[in-house]
């Protein structure tokens, strides 16, 4: 078994201000995937904590004041309870606590004139200093009179709760919940409260400087596992079958300390058969091998989908029509994230990405989607593979500063097949700062190579 790899406090104290994913220098967004690179240094437990403790002080810091006063909400109430977290609270906590405790409520209120956020929580326990206690049960015993009690003295224009009956992100608030917040608040008050559906998405969404610091080095480890998942050293033609494989990749991040967020696929095209074959299917010589793999690290999230081909005796490269088949998911990529403008929805950007690619000769679908805090993020979609049409799930708008899995495939015909059709799958993280869209630890352009023997 591999050994765990763990970068000591005393490596972390040395990096940068906010120490990069690795003990390495820091990488940095590239549009070129190094293939088979190495793996990254995982940080111990203490060292995670420590760097997503200081990148939330940061964010709290700053992209709540900016988005609660571009939003014009004054007062911004969540609401969790122990083991029930919502994702807008579930973001917002220290690295030690784990969960809410109880019920844990949270209040973020801009007193105006640039003064800072005040950020208090109406709980029994403290949250890792970065909001202040604000409920004595001793003096008050009822907990939801003293949120009515907090807001009332503070008199904010607005009053946002996070209810939305699109975005899962924010509908945090639950029906008994929300009918003891508002019996407990003034009725005079109740015309002031409204959701704050774009304050959820935008504080999830957003990604600061410092995240995207750590960024490429946490796409790199998800590139490294793939690369060894893709090898002689895991794969052996003949023996090895698809399922083998996906199970490795959870023994792989079991050993390293990492989690999935979702069971790792991995799926076989095969010349004379119809579709992707997966489950104990025996990987062959002449396969075309798919996977699609994400992990969680340090709080951000990773997706990415590959594609590898097994040698046969005698062969040195795959087919040219394979090659060109990855090709023209690359030249769909790039109608793609010439799309990407602020203010410009999803919905837009599908339509004039696919547009320049059914004008092209190809054949697309694009399913893209936030990515960050979550794989399948905050933010608006870009396509389904199940609807290549405009939906309200991507009628948002794209913002600067986010972060986004370039998901989509294109259809071709290989003629070293016999004409089959065959799907090319990819799926790149990415990064728009508001003019450009850069991948962040590169993307594949080259089918990866598996010996036959």
């Amino acid at each position: 078994m591999i050994g765990r790899r763990i970068t000591s406090l005393a490596a972390l104290a040395a990096a940068i201000a906010i120490a990069p994913a690795a003990a390495q220098a820091p990488l940095t967004l590239s549009e070129t995937e190094v293939a088979a690179p190495a793996l990254p240094d995982i940080l111990s437990p203490r060292g995670r904590a420590e760097v997503e403790n200081r990148i939330l002080a940061e964010r709290l810091d700053t992209v709540l004041p900016a988005i609660m006063r571009e939003e014009g909400i004054d007062l911004w109430l969540l609401v969790a309870r122990e083991y029930f977290e919502e994702p807008v609270v579930a973001s917002m906590l220290d690295a030690e606590n784990m969960h809410a405790r109880r019920r844990t409520i949270l209040i973020l209120h801009d007193p105006g004139e640039g003064k800072p956020i005040e950020r208090l929580t109406v709980s029994r326990y403290g949250l890792g200093g970065l909001f202040e206690p604000a409920w004595n049960p001793d003096e008050q015993p009822d907990q939801w009179q003293a949120v009515a009690d907090l807001i009332a003295a503070r008199d904010p224009v607005k009053v946002a709760i996070n209810s939305s009956d699109l975005y899962q992100f924010a509908d945090g608030i639950t029906l008994s919940q929300y009918d003891k917040f508002m019996s407990a608040l003034p009725a005079a008050m109740h015309e002031r409260v409204v959701s704050g559906e774009n304050l959820a998405i935008r504080w999830l969404e957003t990604r600061t400087p410092a995240e995207m610091e750590l960024y490429p080095s946490i796409v790199r480890t998800a590139h490294a596992v793939i690369g060894e998942a893709f090898s002689r050293k895991v794969i052996t033609p003949g023996v090895t079958t698809a399922e083998q494989v996906q199970w490795w990749y959870r023994d792989r991040l079991l050993a390293l300390g990492l989690d999935p967020w979702f069971h790792p696929s991995v799926a076989i095209q095969r010349e004379g058969a119809e579709g992707m074959i997966e489950g104990d299917a025996v990987i062959q010589p002449g396969d075309l091998l798919w996977t699609d793999f994400g992990i969680t690290y340090l709080r951000l999230n990773t997706d990415t989908q590959h594609l590898a081909y097994v040698l046969k005796p005698g062969e040195a490269d795959a087919p040219a029509g394979l090659r060109a088949g990855l090709a023209n998911s690359n030249k769909v990529q790039d109608f793609l994230t010439r799309a990407f403008k602020i203010g410009r929805s999803g919905n837009e950007a599908l339509a004039l990405a696919r547009a320049d690619a059914i004008a092209a000769g190809l054949d697309p679908s694009i399913y893209t989607h936030p990515i960050g805090n979550h794989g399948h993020g905050a933010g608006p979609s870009i396509g389904f593979w199940d609807n290549q049409k405009p939906d309200v799930r991507g009628s948002g708008l794209i913002r600067a500063n986010t972060a986004w899995s370039i998901e989509l495939t294109s259809y071709a015909a290989v003629p070293e097949w016999g004409g089959q059709k065959v799907d090319f799958r990819t799926e790149e993280d990415a990064f728009f700062n508001g003019e450009t869209v850069r991948y962040i630890d590169g993307r594949q352009t080259e089918i990866t190579l598996i010996p036959s023997g």
